[in-house]
């Protein structure tokens, strides 16, 4: 089941897949302003979890903050997670399984997680969406019935919308003004003494454990008195982004994964002239066991390979957790939306439509890692002449 959201709104994909009791990943992608999308996994019908597909752990930890947990991220095993599993949903599993957690505690933390996303979907009209068919999460914290959790946001959505047009988004960041005269200074209340101007209203609403609406409800007051004003973001990725973070001193690393010798040998010289550190590897097989030491700071994937599929390949890395945040683009001849579907289900971070040019990929690549440095040092050839002889078949001598 696919379609465009004009013809069939996201209320009505809830209540098509509630009704006939599905289990599956609903994928939804939105026109509106910066792209974004989503991922919502179901079961007999109910929520098993909802977020972005490129949510990482800040969304978490600022749900987290209420309850004063001391706990050592750096600690979050993510490795033994299934490939598909989404890191938010396997770090909150961590956090449960070493008893950081209480069940009803993950109950209710996962409810939030949930809760805002539809927050974010249910009033999209420009965009797409794919359910696909088969085994969701595994293994599964709860199911919540999607019933009284579309009710719940729309109820929600209707309350923000009667506050536009003073709140545009919830990722304004709200700031006292000059003008906002408190009894106390010192002991500002806790939705005042966010207002610093850097933290947006979604993330106050975590923070604080309060829905989205009660937040802005809770501010309109003051901005009506002039008391605040919002910062606008026209960012709302929910993650950091290294765009236009250039790297001059450090020479980023970047690998091609691709069985083309001609594809490889274009990308390697593209990206060398710019100050790239490029390696390129014809083999999937033999590139898993090569990428942990490498250690890269982007990897492109070709999708079409023999004997393991690019995807595939993206899935398998996204369970160790170095590469749990490394950029991973697939480098595909097709240009569609099931393509970028496939893409997001397996956990890259974007894609490349082949053939593409010089401008193209140089673009693609600042975006992740930042500007070449191409004053760098010679690099070593060692490693080079091992790739060429034992990773690209082009190079094999035959007896």
């Amino acid at each position: 089941m696919q379609g465009q959201l004009s013809e069939l709104d996201i209320r009505s994909i809830f209540q098509l897949i509630d009704i006939g009791q599905q289990t599956g990943e609903l994928y939804i992608e939105s026109f509106e302003g910066p792209t974004n999308s989503w991922l919502v996994f179901f079961a007999n019908g109910g929520i098993l979890y909802a977020g972005r597909t490129n949510e990482q752990l800040n969304r978490l930890r600022d749900i987290l903050h209420p309850l004063q947990l001391s706990i050592n991220w750096a600690d979050v095993n993510l490795s033994h997670l299934a490939p598909l599993r989404p890191p938010e949903y396997g770090a909150l599993w961590w956090l449960l399984e070493n008893n950081h957690l209480t069940t009803q505690q993950a109950h209710s933390v996962l409810h939030r997680l949930i809760e805002e996303t539809l927050f974010e979907v249910i009033s999209l009209h420009q965009g797409r969406f794919a359910f696909q068919f088969h085994a969701s999460l595994s293994p599964q914290l709860t199911e919540f019935s999607i019933g009284p959790l579309v009710k719940r946001v729309i109820r929600q959505l209707q309350g923000w919308l009667q506050l536009q047009p003073h709140f545009s988004s919830f990722y304004d960041c709200p700031i006292l003004t000059d003008t906002y005269r408190p009894e106390t200074a010192s002991n500002l209340p806790p939705l005042l003494a966010m207002a610093n101007g850097k933290i947006p209203i979604i993330q106050i609403s975590r923070r604080l454990n309060r829905s989205i609406f009660s937040i802005a409800n809770g501010l309109y007051p003051y901005l009506q008195k002039s008391q605040i004003q919002l910062v606008h973001h026209p960012s709302a990725s929910g993650s950091p982004s290294t765009q236009g973070s250039p790297i001059v001193n450090a020479v980023p690393r970047i690998v091609c994964i691709d069985d083309t010798l001609s594809v490889r040998q274009a990308i390697e010289m593209m990206l060398d002239t710019y100050g790239y550190e490029v390696t390129s590897i014809a083999n999937p097989v033999k590139a898993l066991s090569l990428l942990f030491s490498l250690k890269p700071d982007l990897i492109l994937c070709d999708v079409t390979m023999p004997e393991l599929e690019g995807h595939q390949l993206c899935a398998m890395l996204r369970q160790a957790p170095w590469f749990q945040s490394v950029p991973i683009v697939m480098l595909t001849g097709k240009d569609s939306f099931v393509e970028r579907v496939k893409a997001d289900m397996a956990g890259a971070t974007d894609y490349l439509t082949k053939p593409f040019g010089e401008p193209e990929l140089l673009a693609l690549v600042e975006k992740y890692v930042g500007q070449g440095n191409p004053k760098r040092l010679a690099p070593e050839t060692l490693l080079e002449q091992e790739i060429s002889a034992t990773l690209n078949p082009e190079t094999w001598s035959h007896p």
